[in-house]
């Protein structure tokens, strides 16, 4: 068991190239990242963060969490101070949150570390415990210090062989101008740097690239995720999605809107990686020679 998380207890990961801690008894929920080596943690801290609800206060915490898309007030923000368990899987834990008595919804993320490389699977559960049926999404949002790069790829190019239909699609919420300086569109990606700044900003799209990325202090923290061309998708059809504040910035995909049965789950798997540098195989040429200006 590793030292607390201010006041909640947590215990950890670690192959060797990453570390992950995760809490013990509340959530699910992954708090810290940390690459091999060093005390620094890539993700948020904002345990001081806390929005009032009719259940009590929810906690942000920071790092990782799991919810259920569309966002709401109050139903996405049922407080999980208490009641998870832990379970051991092969080079992992499951963690199994407490059914939400408001929504009926049980949460559930199960994480693997791989054997060889700085690299992480997280299975999301969603499992519907009421007795009526739940229309939502899969919805993991990662919450990342301030100081980076968040790199949004956009696969620009004709939609169909005349080329005349649309082939991107950006989605901005009321308090996002498009004026913010964060913000930098660009034909090959949207970038978004993470200063501290209010009004908050925040912008998705369709992303059939399926990943999401974030450059900081020397480490390069990519998130995968499956798309799927034929699904329905919350936010006017986003699966990838960026919010930035005055304290973090978050990186946040989704999966397609569905229909859950009593008894029923849905699943969303992320792959977590973290690289030395930006400059992979998988992101575009387009999109490195826009990070080298950036």
């Amino acid at each position: 068991m590793r030292e607390d998380f201010h006041g909640y207890k947590a215990s950890s990961l670690d192959n060797g190239f990453l570390r992950l801690d995760y809490l013990v008894g509340a959530g699910p929920r992954i708090v810290r990242l940390t690459r091999s080596g060093s005390d620094q943690n890539l993700f948020a801290d904002v345990h001081d963060m806390q929005v009032p609800t009719p259940y009590g206060e929810y906690s942000f915490l920071g790092g990782h969490r799991l919810w259920h898309a569309p966002e709401e007030m109050p139903g996405s923000y049922v407080p999980d101070g208490s009641g998870v368990r832990v379970e051991q899987v092969p080079d992992g834990v499951r963690l199994c949150g407490a059914t939400e008595a408001p929504t009926g919804i049980a949460k559930a993320v199960e994480i693997r570390l791989a054997p060889d490389r700085a690299a992480a699977s997280l299975r999301h559960v969603l499992r519907n415990d009421g007795d009526r049926p739940a229309g939502l999404a899969p919805w993991a949002l990662t919450q990342l210090c301030l100081g980076g790069l968040a790199v949004l790829p956009l696969l620009a190019g004709p939609a169909d062989t005349a080329g005349l239909l649309p082939d991107r699609q950006l989605t901005f919420w009321p308090y996002t101008s498009l004026h913010d300086s964060r913000l930098i569109l660009e034909d090959g990606a949207v970038l978004v740097r993470a200063q501290a700044q209010l009004p908050p900003v925040k912008v998705g799209y369709r992303c059939p690239a399926g990943w999401l990325g974030y450059w900081n202090a020397g480490t390069f923290f990519v998130k995968r995720f499956d798309f799927d061309a034929e699904a329905r998708y919350p936010d006017f059809g986003c699966n990838a999605e960026v919010f930035c504040n005055h304290r973090f910035i978050e990186l946040e995909s989704l999966g397609p809107l569905t229909v859950l049965q009593p008894g029923e789950s849905a699943v969303h798997t992320e792959t977590w990686e973290l690289f030395p540098d930006w400059e992979q195989p998988f992101v575009p040429e387009g999109v490195r020679v826009l990070l080298r200006k950036a």
